[in-house]
């Protein structure tokens, strides 16, 4: 059965897109350390993938790699999947409330009135704009920073970032026919239930590089419309390959049938 790799993408992606790239923003971990994957938390990680063949020399068995993509600085993925909706409805209740107890105070309008009114409207928050290039979960939500509260012109804090997506595998990997990249369906919310994978060629030894298509999304206001404007970057990394023949555990030999071990003597246990 092909061994599963996992291939974390960890991207700062607020130094990214002030930066217009992904140099130095990137941080890949995988979880082959021990079988000799190198760079480890860097943007160059080399992941290690131990293929292996049958004494004839025919291909004994593939690996799998799966990549996954996280934002650094951005709420969590493990969170609740409703959570970033539930808190925009917590604002508009919260919003709903104090109109309701300002209309109780006051029914004659007044500058101070007003000015309340104007506050209220500012907490209320902005919704991201709905378009044809924005993702599912990004469209018609509010904006909302790190620490789950909803982002209104009064506040501090940055705004939480949507996860990086991979749109692209390439490169010279694929090119030399070394990885089979492609994006597959999941029911894993976690990853928006899509996610890219490859199968690995463990046949032909040899360190290959690939290059990723990441976009990020930055808020950009048009028209008094603020969207999710796609930002399209790249980065690298590599695999390397190291391939032995297939051994049995047990004989340190070829697959073939387990040895038998003797019956033990009597008085020595069973």
């Amino acid at each position: 059965m092909p061994q599963q790799l996992a291939i974390i993408v960890l991207v700062d992606v607020g130094n990214a897109l002030e930066s217009n790239s992904l140099d130095g923003n990137t941080y890949l971990f995988d979880n082959m350390k021990l079988h000799g994957s190198t760079n480890q938390g860097t943007g160059e990680l080399v992941t290690a993938v131990h293929g292996s063949y049958w004494r004839d020399g025919s291909q004994a068995s593939e690996q799998v790699l799966n990549w996954l993509p996280y934002s650094l600085g951005s709420i969590p993925p493990t969170v609740p999947r409703g959570y970033e909706v539930e808190r925009a409805r917590q604002s508009d209740e919260q919003a709903l409330a104090e109109l309701q107890d300002l209309a109780a105070k006051s029914t004659v309008p007044s500058a101070d009135a007003a000015a309340e009114l104007s506050r209220i409207r500012r907490n209320v928050g902005t919704r991201v704009k709905t378009t044809r290039r924005t993702r599912g979960r990004m469209s018609g939500q509010k904006i909302v920073d790190v620490t789950g509260q909803v982002v209104t012109e009064d506040s501090a804090g940055a705004a939480s970032y949507p996860a990086p997506v991979i749109t692209d595998i390439y490169g010279e990997a694929v090119d030399a026919k070394i990885i089979y990249p492609a994006e597959y369906g999941s029911p894993d919310m976690v990853t928006d239930g899509w996610y890219w994978a490859a199968s690995v060629d463990t046949s032909r030894p040899g360190t290959y590089s690939y290059t990723m298509r990441i976009q990020l999304h930055k808020l950009a206001q048009t028209n008094g419309e603020v969207r999710w404007e796609p930002v399209n970057l790249t980065c690298s990394s590599s695999v390397r390959i190291t391939s032995e023949p297939r051994r049995n555990a047990f004989t340190k030999a070829g697959i073939g049938p387990l040895p038998i071990p003797p019956a033990p003597r009597p008085g020595q246990g069973t």
